[in-house]
C-alpha cells in the first residue's frame, strides 16, 4: 500500500509549458491527506523554485537538488554538501572546459559566474529563483550541494562519460538529458533522499510510489515499491519501471494516482 508519492517535475508532473491541472490536483491532494499519504516533490531543481508550484499546499515535502536537500516548509531534514577541497577541484576542472557553462548551487542561493553568457543566465533564472552573479568563487559563503552544467545538447552523452572519467572520484554525474548535467555527492540521488525522508516519517521505500521521465529519476524508480515511468520517459527508465502512465502533457501522474492509488 502506498504511503508516500514522489514526483519529478519537468517532463513528469509538469506539462511542457510548466503548468499542471491545479483544480484536479487540489481534489486529489485532499484525498491523499484524508488517507495520510504524503505528497513529495523529488526534483533536480532548486528548493526555492519548486515550492512556487505548491504555494496552496503547505504540507508538500521536498527532495530537492537531486536528493542533496530534504526539507519541509518549516525545516531541513537532511543536507549533503561537498567539502571545500572538492568544490575547488571541481571548479578548477570545469573552468578549463571551453564548451561547458555551469553554476554552483548552495543551500541559500545558486551562484552564476559572470564570464558565462547572458542567454545561459536567462535560462538559469527559470530554474534557480535565488541566483546571484559572482566574479570569483571565493564570494560563495554557502554549503555547495550541486554543480549544474550546460553543454551542447548533442554532446550530452559524451560529456556524461567525460565527467565521470575525470571527476568520478569526487562526485556523481547525472543528467535529465538535453544538455543538462548535474554533479552531486557520490551516493546522493533522489532514492537516497527518499530513503532519508522515509526514516523520518517511518515509511520504507517499498511503501512509496515514484514517477519520473529522465536519467536522474532512475534510482528512485528502481528502488521504490512502485516505480512509474511517463510514456515520454527515456528508454532506460521505461525498462526498469514497474508501470507506465500517459505523458506529462496528458497529466499522466494525476491519472495514475486517481486510478491506481485512490
Amino acid at each position: 500500500m502506498t504511503k508516500l508519492i514522489a514526483v519529478d517535475m519537468d517532463g513528469t508532473f509538469l506539462r511542457d509549458d510548466k503548468s499542471y491541472d491545479e483544480e484536479k490536483f487540489a481534489k486529489i491532494y485532499q484525498e491523499l491527506e484524508k488517507r495520510n499519504i504524503i505528497f513529495t516533490v523529488a526534483s533536480g531543481n532548486q528548493y526555492y523554485q519548486i515550492t512556487t508550484f505548491f504555494k496552496k499546499f503547505p504540507a508538500v515535502v521536498y527532495v530537492a537538488e537531486n536528493g542533496a536537500l530534504v526539507r519541509t516548509k518549516e525545516k531541513i531534514l537532511a543536507l549533503h554538501a561537498f567539502s571545500e577541497e572538492n568544490v575547488k577541484k571541481i571548479e578548477d576542472f570545469l573552468l578549463k572546459q571551453a564548451e561547458l557553462q555551469f553554476l554552483v548551487s548552495g543551500v541559500e542561493c545558486a551562484y552564476f559566474p559572470v564570464q558565462f553568457t547572458d542567454a545561459y543566465y536567462e535560462i538559469s533564472t527559470k530554474y534557480y529563483y535565488r541566483l546571484k552573479k559572482i566574479h570569483d568563487f571565493s564570494e560563495i559563503g554557502d554549503k555547495v550541494l550541486k554543480f549544474s552544467i550546460s553543454c551542447p545538447d548533442e554532446k550530452t552523452d559524451y560529456y556524461i562519460r567525460f565527467l565521470k572519467k575525470n571527476l568520478g572520484n569526487y562526485c556523481n554525474v547525472t543528467s535529465s538529458g538535453h544538455g543538462d548535467i548535474d554533479l552531486i555527492l557520490p551516493g546522493i540521488h533522489k532514492a537516497h533522499g527518499l530513503a532519508e525522508l522515509g526514516k523520518v516519517l517511518g515509511i520504507s521505500l517499498t511503501e512509496m510510489t515514484a514517477f519520473g521521465d529522465g536519467g536522474n529519476d532512475l534510482e528512485m524508480v528502481k528502488e521504490v515499491g512502485d516505480g512509474v515511468a511517463m510514456s515520454n520517459a527515456a528508454p532506460i527508465l521505461l525498462k526498469v519501471a514497474n508501470h507506465t502512465t500517459t505523458s506529462n502533457n496528458e497529466q499522466g501522474v494525476l491519472t495514475y494516482i486517481k486510478n491506481n492509488i485512490l
